[in-house]
């Protein structure tokens, strides 16, 4: 918590919150809470883990490659990630299951890392589609603007912007599969230059099985499949939104809200306090305003979204780390920076 990440995320977070409150009439935002009916979370967890579910198979999918895991072995992990990234700065989440994986599978962290940073491009990607196929609904978000920091940005801005950054990034990730005897020479020679040594070779050790992590994507149809359980994953969750939606007293269409997932979704790239509070909520918030929902209505829905995306996952992860008796711990943290290739025993977790 004394690192500088983790006050900027809180900073971040605060700004967005200020901008969450500073419209809201608490009396309206009380009474939305109270007239709801919470029954409807019940399906829209349901349908979440199934989502979580899919996660697993698509993780399970990237790593074939490098070791064919079973799903139901993936599952507790893509969990105890998910949980991670909710409650630790950093998303230290990606890196916790990574670590979880080598300790039960031998899986190396580098590589299994690559296929998790693959999987968020495709994320990524998923999403810039949904904000792009509500053009119509994104036009009217060209004067609602979100804080960052000294900044203001528009909602399409963040659109336009994240396509240019996942879109390249999964070009790079592409290029780098298809050519890896190329990217590896590259790579070599900048590690050459710049990290001469024992430093130079620790670190081309991780490059080369970083590339072994990327494998899959040599394979068109393995793109085709991950791209097409990606947008399964975030169709699911967009099911959970509907659900949650019919808590709340008011109606929008399903397309408002693929593109209040792809716009919140988008948001939480930004670094933030965990859990997202505030990269989630403001931008939630402000896709149903646009829509004409009342922003008090808004607020108390996108708040219980929030908390029903939030809660019932990490629950699930954190009665998985308990059973694998795993904890967050520095020297969990001298592994995942690769400091030691040392397998350690479970007790020193």
């Amino acid at each position: 918590m004394k690192r500088w990440q983790f006050w900027l995320g809180v900073l971040v977070s605060a700004l967005f919150l200020y901008f969450v409150i500073r419209k809201l009439e608490w009396v309206a935002f009380w009474q939305a809470l109270k007239m709801a009916n919470y029954g409807w979370l019940l399906p829209g967890v349901g349908v979440y883990f199934i989502a979580v579910w899919v996660r697993a198979w698509r993780w399970h999918y990237l790593l074939r490659p490098i070791k064919s895991i079973k799903t139901r072995q993936m599952f507790p992990i893509t969990c105890i990630g998910y949980m991670g990234n909710n409650i630790y700065p950093a998303r230290a989440g990606e890196i916790l299951r990574a670590v979880i994986l080598k300790r039960k599978e031998g899986v190396p962290i580098s590589a299994s890392l690559a296929t998790i940073i693959v999987e968020r491009i495709f994320d990524g990607v998923v999403m810039l589609a949904f904000v792009f196929v509500n053009l119509a609904q994104l036009d009217r978000l060209a004067e609602v603007f979100v804080p960052v920091g000294k900044w203001q940005i528009t909602i399409r801005d963040l659109a336009i912007w994240g396509s240019i950054a996942f879109i390249g990034a999964l070009l790079v990730f592409l290029a780098a599969a298809m050519f890896p005897r190329l990217t590896s020479r590259l790579g070599q020679g900048l590690i050459d230059r710049f990290l001469p040594g024992r430093v130079g070779e620790k670190v081309s050790g991780v490059m080369d099985r970083f590339l072994d992590g990327l494998t899959f994507l040599r394979s068109p149809f393995n793109v085709l499949m991950v791209f097409f359980t990606s947008a399964l994953i975030w169709l699911l969750e967009t099911v959970k939104y509907w659900f949650v939606m019919h808590a709340f007293d008011f109606q929008v269409s399903f397309f408002v809200l693929m593109l209040m997932n792809g716009v919140v979704n988008l948001a939480t790239t930004i670094p933030a306090a965990p859990g997202y509070v505030g990269t989630f909520d403001a931008p939630g918030i402000a896709v149903l305003a646009a829509d004409g929902i009342d922003i008090n209505l808004a607020t108390g829905y996108t708040l219980v979204l929030h908390l029903a995306l939030w809660i019932p996952i990490t629950l699930l992860g954190a009665y998985y780390m308990a059973l694998e008796g795993v904890k967050w711990s520095d020297t969990l943290r001298l592994e995942a920076s690769g400091e030691t290739d040392a397998d350690l025993p479970a007790q020193q977790m």
